[in-house]
């Protein structure tokens, strides 16, 4: 089947350059056949990125343009979180250290493994949505997301509202997320939603994040934190060790630095 003008036009319209499509979505989306496609391969129209995934221009493939392959061609339940959501929203203040841009994402479908093959500049990792939310079904997590735009033309990015990225990011402490720079995060969060993060904390089943969360919170006094029914969220019993030989905080039952306590 020849590429006539208005069906390059029509293509061009639906894949700007450095957009990632799938085979699929070329077949369903632009009526091309395969042998279409394999002919926009050999004449550089289309960029074959790896088996059944495809780009147009020589545009640098971004991290945006991986998830939005993600989120609205494949359409995972996967949403930008954690630290990267809170970056997104200015809430980071640290320069990177690694070359490569590592972009967190959370849901429970599986990550495709081209995913981290069709760009040598970014990471993306996989979190399970269960690892704080067990019961949480993607209707329900989409009420927690917010969007950020990455390119003219197309559908928003949908990340992780500040109060669940908030959360998301607690997970990581201390073994990724230090006690410092997840407190320097926090000190910048003083209009998160009270009513928000009540529904997220009554969600959340991970008793370590919401008791660390809620010591935060007590840390900083913000007008939120006094405003949480702590009476209606679950924290579990029993004392929580999150740091080897640190002091345990009485009112929390977890182990927080001896520097850090208040």
């Amino acid at each position: 089947m020849a590429l006539n003008p208005e069906r390059r036009k029509m293509l061009e319209q639906l894949l700007p350059e450095g957009v990632i499509a799938t085979r699929k979505w070329l077949m369903e989306q632009a009526g091309l056949n395969k042998h279409a496609i394999d002919n926009l391969i050999k004449s550089e129209q289309l960029k074959l990125l790896q088996k059944g995934i495809y780009a147009r221009g020589s545009v640098r493939l971004s991290w945006q343009s991986i998830v939005h392959v993600l989120q609205f061609i494949m359409k995972t339940d996967f949403v930008v979180g954690g630290l990267s959501a809170l970056e997104l929203k200015g809430f980071s203040h640290y320069l990177p250290t690694s070359k490569k841009e590592i972009i967190q994402v959370y849901g429970n479908d599986k990550l495709p493994a081209w995913v981290n093959e069709v760009s040598e500049n970014t990471v993306i990792i996989r979190h399970s949505r269960k690892e704080l939310f067990e019961d949480m079904t993607p209707a329900i997590a989409n009420d927690y997301t917010a969007t950020v735009p990455w390119k003219e033309g197309m559908a928003e990015l949908k990340i992780s509202c500040p109060e669940k990225a908030c959360l998301e990011m607690l997970n990581e402490v201390p073994e990724k997320i230090s006690f410092e720079h997840a407190d320097q995060l926090i000190q910048g969060m003083t209009t998160l939603s009270p009513r928000t993060l009540q529904k997220l904390l009554e969600h959340c089943t991970n008793v370590k994040v919401k008791r660390l969360f809620l010591w935060f919170g007590s840390k900083h006094n913000y007008a939120w934190y006094s405003k949480l029914k702590q009476e209606s969220i679950n924290l579990g019993s029993g004392n929580r060790m999150i740091v080897k030989g640190g002091e345990l905080d009485k009112t929390y039952k977890i182990t927080v630095p001896k520097d850090f306590q208040h």
